[in-house]
């Protein structure tokens, strides 16, 4: 009640966005985790030619960040949501009408492209919109996209008895629903005057900021255990329990987590000290989260640490999102979220990497190694970024629009 009680204290456009994000979420994990299984099982293609698909897919997104992250600084962060979610609708659509591999390189383009720009525009519309309560604003918008998580692949799985289609349809339609519901209801929002600096001027600003950098390096381990969501834990749960719906515990864990305790933590660790010390807390916990089932065998530890793993996500992500504006001027939030997301996917991609072949490894006899690798990666980035916090690398609050840019106030 407490957490619906703060939803209604936000204006209408918060609201939208918080409601966007779940149908985001939904419509995306409803197609993208059946995606694989349609174009080897229905549509007989090889692992490789998959493998392109998926990895386009995955390119246009991350490698296109800072083009969502600037057009919402230039063009203002509305249009850039509403665009996002009209491609996204597009892509979803042609990879329910088409069976062609140029018809599905260009559907993996287009939602690839589509999550690069409304992603940013999202959190720049947040950040320049609610000032002190920034961080409540994230807090909730973690809390539907926690939810969204969990409620698309349950839809995805009912969806699929019938076909894939529909599945995909559905997903568009969802898309279809949010970007006209943008249209009509989300305001412009705040409008910041260009430096005059041209685009490649703001964005050797931004990559100009080192203590910036270093901060979006550090966060590898939130971005690279966060996708073990989807990866390590539920497969942990299944060979705990030699059942597939096991996962899906994985996720229900984290959404009646999110639900009890997101705002609440928020809330309470917000006016007792600083975000960035904050931050190295819960990428401590996060990596702590996998020791459990590196120590213990069975479904309750891995359920533990997925507790855990979503405590800690809960007490770092807001402050993160709230911060990261703090590094520069009002006029580059979009940016700075563009570049903070290209600078950490790329290094949370090697994290994977190195989370894949520990599993690999670990099925020769040593169980416990991707768990504890990725322990390792959890305490590592929160000794990175406490490191920057005793050098005074790092935004005590928020920055108000007329401070300097934290960049020229302490670069690492």
């Amino acid at each position: 009640m407490k957490t619906w009680h703060e939803i209604r204290r936000f204006p209408l456009a918060v609201r939208l966005l918080l409601v966007n994000q779940l149908g985001v979420n939904t419509g995306f994990y409803l197609l993208i985790p059946y995606l694989a299984t349609h174009l080897t099982e229905n549509l007989g293609l090889s692992a490789a030619v998959v493998g392109v698909v998926l990895g386009v897919r995955n390119l246009s997104q991350q490698g296109l960040f800072i083009i969502g992250g600037s057009a919402s600084d230039r063009l203002g962060a509305r249009g850039v949501i509403i665009a996002g979610c009209a491609l996204r609708t597009l892509g979803f659509a042609l990879f329910a009408l088409g069976d062609g591999l140029a018809v599905l390189l260009a559907a993996s383009v287009l939602s690839g492209v589509a999550g690069a720009l409304f992603n940013p525009a999202v959190r720049t519309y947040l950040a320049t919109e609610e000032g002190e309560r920034k961080a409540e604003a994230f807090a909730l918008f973690n809390v539907f996209a926690t939810t969204g998580a969990l409620i698309g692949p349950l839809l995805g799985s009912v969806l699929l008895l019938v076909d894939f289609r529909t599945s995909a349809l559905t997903a568009a339609g969802i898309f279809a629903v949010l970007t006209v519901a943008q249209a009509l209801v989300l305001p412009a929002g705040r409008r910041t005057e260009p430096s005059g600096s041209g685009l490649l001027g703001d964005w050797r600003e931004v990559l100009g900021n080192r203590a910036f950098l270093a901060f979006a390096l550090a966060m590898v381990g939130m971005f690279t255990l966060e996708n073990q969501l989807y990866l390590l834990l539920p497969d942990g749960a299944r060979d705990a329990t030699g059942w597939d719906g096991a996962a899906g515990l994985v996720f229900l864990v984290g959404t009646v987590a999110n639900l009890a305790l997101q705002l609440r933590i928020t809330r309470s660790l917000k006016s007792r000290g600083s975000r960035g010390r904050w931050i190295a807390v819960g990428l401590t916990v996060m990596g702590l989260a996998f020791l459990p089932p590196a120590l213990l065998p069975g479904l309750v530890p891995v359920l533990a640490g997925a507790l855990l793993l979503y405590t800690g996500i809960m007490v770092a992500q807001p402050f993160v999102m709230e911060l990261i504006p703090g590094f520069g001027r009002p006029g580059l939030t979009g940016t700075y979220f563009g570049i903070f997301y290209v600078v950490s996917g790329i290094a949370a991609a090697v994290g994977n990497a190195a989370v894949g072949w520990a599993m690999d490894t670990g099925e020769q006899g040593a169980a416990w190694l991707p768990w504890v690798c990725c322990a390792f990666f959890g305490l590592a980035s929160a000794l990175g970024v406490a490191r920057l916090y005793r050098r005074g690398a790092l935004p005590a609050s928020p920055a108000p629009e007329t401070a300097a840019p934290a960049g020229e106030r302490s670069r690492a």
